[in-house]
């Protein structure tokens, strides 16, 4: 009877020791993920905006750095500045369209991420459009703030024309899709996956007449990381933080596209082919890319030749040292 009450005793006690560690290791487990900074970060749904952050936060680079990241979906960039302008956003990728808020004065870039070539203006040859000239009197959609603005006001200006030549309509990403599908529209401007899904409906009535190459000797599709002014000023460190991971994601992606693209159709509830479809979509760097590109002034160029570009949509007089952080990318990079 004792030596059944003895085993018991240390059965118990062998118990309480397990349970123990458990509890000990639960709670450093539990302190290490609270000492996570945790950032709320802005997207849009493609592959352009996703493949390296996804990549970052998938391979554990952005827990590397101590962060935790909140990926929150928008609909396009003058949005995401909005949102973090009221503090619930602390950094975002931007299109190309968006960076004239950033000349502006409304945010700083903190990272360059890709020249881009996703915005298209597609139009309907059945409406007898064949040239940019053949936009005259027209319906065209475009979303207002955006690279789709930035690109329908070029092949307008090629064509001798301005907004005032067509019949402007201002919609957001998914409106342009659904009025250019049902006929409302002639023409539209907007950026990948829209472009494809317009494409796959319209079939032979839906041709691209213009992209952001077509103007590439004098508009630089940048796309960028940002946050807001202040938020650069006070949090230098965690920007270096996500600049590092985001550049590592970068590295990543040139070798494991399949997989990348696999963990943004995940993340945005797409199929995979939609996102695969869209890998072509910019010009992708590796760190060490970046870093030359950075070093030699030519990432500084494409800021100048876009701030250009722009035309008296911003202030031409602002420097691209104003509202880029070169220190910042210089750090991570190093």
């Amino acid at each position: 009877m004792k030596k059944r009450v003895l085993v018991g005793l240390l059965a118990s006690l062998a118990l309480a020791a397990v349970g123990a560690q458990g509890t000990k290791e639960g709670a450093a487990s539990g302190s290490a993920e609270q000492k996570l900074q945790t950032l709320n970060v802005a997207y849009m749904p493609n592959y352009a905006s996703l493949y390296n952050v996804v990549a970052a936060d998938r391979m554990g680079y952005f827990a590397e750095e101590g962060i935790k990241v909140n990926l929150v979906q928008f609909a396009d960039g003058p949005t995401e500045i909005s949102a973090m302008e009221s503090g619930s956003i602390d950094v975002a990728y931007i299109g190309p369209g968006a960076h004239k808020l950033c000349i502006n004065g409304r945010a700083k870039v903190f990272l360059f991420d890709h020249l881009g070539s996703a915005d298209e203006v597609i139009v309907r040859p059945s409406r007898g459009i064949k040239t940019a000239k053949d936009l005259k009197g027209k319906t065209v959609g475009y979303a207002s703030g955006t690279s789709s603005e930035m690109v329908l006001r070029m092949a307008l200006g090629d064509a001798g024309l301005t907004m005032d030549d067509i019949v402007a309509m201002e919609m957001d990403a998914s409106g342009l899709v659904s009025a250019m599908t049902s006929g409302s529209l002639d023409a539209c401007a907007t950026w990948s996956p829209s472009t494809a899904t317009i494409k796959s409906a319209l079939g032979s009535d839906a041709v691209m007449l213009c992209n952001n190459a077509t103007f590439s000797d004098r508009s630089a599709a940048n796309a960028s990381w940002i946050c807001m002014s202040k938020y650069a000023e006070t949090h230098k460190d965690t920007l270096v933080k996500v600049a590092r991971a985001l550049i590592k994601g970068m590295d990543y992606q040139k070798t494991h596209q399949e997989d990348v693209c696999k963990w943004v159709a995940e993340l945005i509830a797409s199929d995979y082919d939609t996102i695969y479809n869209q890998r072509f979509d910019g010009a992708w760097l590796t760190g060490a890319e970046l870093k030359k590109l950075v070093e030699n002034g030519d990432v500084e160029k494409y800021y100048e030749i876009q701030k250009k570009g722009f035309g008296q949509q911003v202030n031409q007089d602002a420097k691209v040292s104003d509202y880029v952080l070169f220190d910042i990318m210089k750090e991570a990079l190093n």
